[in-house]
């Protein structure tokens, strides 16, 4: 069949299919579609080949789907944060180069050949450790959300940002591939005073943070890998560690030290930083577990409804510190009636959940939320049931229920409800 002949029958196809059933609707659209009946540029060359891209990039029709920053938040980028497109993905797994960053003192680019990792402190045999000595121990897979504690700090007051990307992006899901710490810890000989670790980074912050015993010998891992493939430089390259469920400052990157104490240190991102200030002036110290959360992706600010009145997809993530989320609740009414959403994909401790929605909008404003539900029952707050107890004086561990004005053009705005 020639170019001309198929495309003739194709467009008679096109016009003769016109008015048929489309996933039970009627097709619209008689007229000729070019996209279909004409043969397009990428089928009429040859494309490149094999070698042409030796690490996979995404298409150039996604180079928007990027990291983004708010510059007013800091005062200098190598002090600061950028934030997950959310809106832009789907299930449960952050690519590696979306994932948010959170620098004290700029990304350190370490030689994996001159990295070195020690354990000392109250322990046997202080010990150093080179990568290739890590990767001799078991090694594990989790996938953990990793959540900065500052996320959704700035909503504490009010409406703030406009665009889940920057109310909840500053958390990532990925895959770890790592050594359980206890066994370093144990090949260290932990002396029977020692209850405390303090991990050290590398970087010129020197970022350190007191964890408790029991943390560090249940479920950290000392990661290589995120993904299936090495750390990148901004997530701790060459080794991190992994504090499951606990806010993201813990998680010390370009690990270099390890010390076992017999109290905590209380060091600067432990008091001054990290710490919830109350109405009364007194600060709530080492809430290190992050609560249930969760947060509808689309329709957002960054997302709006495009497509007009009709079937409508609704969907987001959800997560918890305390264990998995078995049901997530949605609202299209601001509270006034609640539905149950569908889970989909795998269900890991401590680990992102995506739950979806399907409804048909009838096209009149919408004020959009979620509720998530923890494993140990615990229930997702509204944001008022938090300023009753903690006041509007914090920035850290903000849970709260996050709402979403969509108007009948389709168009979302981060908004608050009274509840």
């Amino acid at each position: 069949m020639t170019d001309t002949s198929r495309r003739s029958f194709l467009r008679g196809a096109a016009i003769s299919g016109a008015g048929a059933l489309v996933g039970g609707r009627v097709a619209a659209q008689a007229a000729p579609d070019p996209a279909i009946t004409e043969l397009q540029p990428w089928q009429q060359y040859l494309g490149e080949g094999v070698d042409a891209r030796p690490y996979g990039m995404p298409s150039e029709h996604e180079a928007h789907v990027v990291r983004r920053d708010v510059p007013w938040l800091t005062a200098d980028p190598v002090s600061s944060v950028n934030f997950t497109p959310l809106h832009e993905l789907d299930g449960i797994i952050t690519p590696n180069g979306l994932c948010f960053e959170r620098h004290h003192g700029g990304i350190a680019e370490i030689d994996p050949g001159a990295y070195r990792l020690m354990i000392n402190g109250l322990v046997d045999t202080p010990l150093v450790f080179t990568l290739d000595d890590l990767k001799r121990f078991p090694r594990e897979n989790h996938a953990y959300f990793l959540e900065c504690a500052a996320n959704s700090g700035m909503e504490w007051r009010g409406a703030q940002l406009n665009g889940c990307q920057f109310t909840h992006g500053m958390i990532h899901n990925v895959m770890y591939t790592g050594v359980p710490l206890r066994l370093l810890l144990e090949e260290a000989g932990i002396k029977t005073a020692g209850k405390w670790i303090l991990p050290e980074g590398a970087d010129a912050s020197a970022m350190t943070r007191s964890i408790p015993l029991e943390k560090a010998l249940d479920d950290c891992l000392v990661a290589f890998k995120m993904n299936g493939e090495a750390l990148r430089p901004e997530q701790g390259y060459p080794v991190r560690l992994v504090v499951p469920g606990w806010e993201g400052n813990m998680w010390v990157k370009w690990l270099r030290r390890i010390e076992i104490g017999d109290q905590p240190w209380h060091h600067r991102e432990e008091t001054s930083k990290y710490t919830d200030l109350l109405p009364d002036g007194q600060a709530r110290r080492f809430t290190w577990e992050m609560d249930a959360k969760s947060v509808i992706t689309n329709p957002s600010p960054q997302a709006p409804i495009t497509h007009g009145p009709g079937p409508t997809v609704l969907t987001g993530i959800a997560w918890s510190g305390r264990g998995t989320i078995p049901r997530v609740d949605v609202t299209l009414d601001g509270g006034a009636t609640w539905a149950r959403a569908r889970m989909s994909g795998p269900s890991f401790d401590k680990s992102m959940h995506r739950f979806y929605y399907e409804f048909d909008w009838d096209g009149r404003p919408l004020l959009l939320q979620s509720r998530a539900h923890d494993s140990t029952g615990y229930v997702q707050p509204t944001k008022d049931m938090l300023r009753e107890v903690r006041g509007e004086n914090s920035i850290y561990h903000n849970n709260g229920i996050q709402t979403w004005a969509v108007n009948e053009q389709g168009v979302a705005e981060n908004v608050e409800v009274s509840s």
